[in-house]
């Protein structure tokens, strides 16, 4: 099962979009919202990519943040995300776009304050879209990306302006902290 960790939404069940999927596990999550309250007051925009059931960008609402837009390529994704937004209540500060994240980011036009990436596991591309986020004018001055990752596939130390700042591992899991510089 997958919850709500803490927050206004606390407890509250999600659903997950089923087979194939491997949302990030209640300790990880923890363990990037831990991370992340230590580094950053600005909950102001939230950008979730890969969302599968929404469960990183719903826990940031639920912990505070002011908007968070999800974007996942699966239409059964962004349905559960629809779902869980409303379950929590939390819809009403969300959107939702059904669309790759390579194209999701040519045309989102906000700055976000914090990006968390939850990418299949076997995707070894995903430094690639670290690198097209990181060339994007959609990151703030100190902008935080968050990139949940297979530990078989590390990423790099820098992609564009954007710096590895910390790296935290939970088995086959990496958590790679990364801080836009000026």
């Amino acid at each position: 099962m997958l919850r709500v960790i803490t927050g206004t939404a606390k407890g509250t069940l999600l659903k997950v979009p089923g087979t194939g999927l491997r949302p990030a596990t209640d300790l990880v999550r923890g363990a990037i919202f831990s991370i992340l309250e230590n580094l950053t007051d600005d909950w102001s925009r939230v950008l979730d990519l890969f969302s599968g059931s929404g469960a990183l960008g719903i826990e940031a609402l639920s912990r505070g943040a002011d908007w968070a837009d999800f974007v996942d390529r699966e239409r059964r994704c962004c349905d559960i995300i629809k779902l869980n937004l409303e379950k929590t209540k939390l819809g009403e500060r969300a959107q939702v776009y059904c669309s790759t994240v390579a194209k999701a980011l040519s045309f989102l036009d906000k700055k976000y304050s914090i990006v968390l990436m939850d990418p299949p596991y076997a995707d070894t591309t995903i430094g690639g879209v670290v690198e097209q986020l990181a060339n994007s004018e959609l990151l703030n001055r100190d902008s935080i990306v968050v990139v949940d990752h297979s530990s078989r596939f590390p990423l790099q130390g820098k992609y564009g302006k954007l710096n590895l700042f910390k790296e935290h591992r939970h088995g086959d899991t990496t958590i790679s902290i990364y801080r836009k510089e000026n």
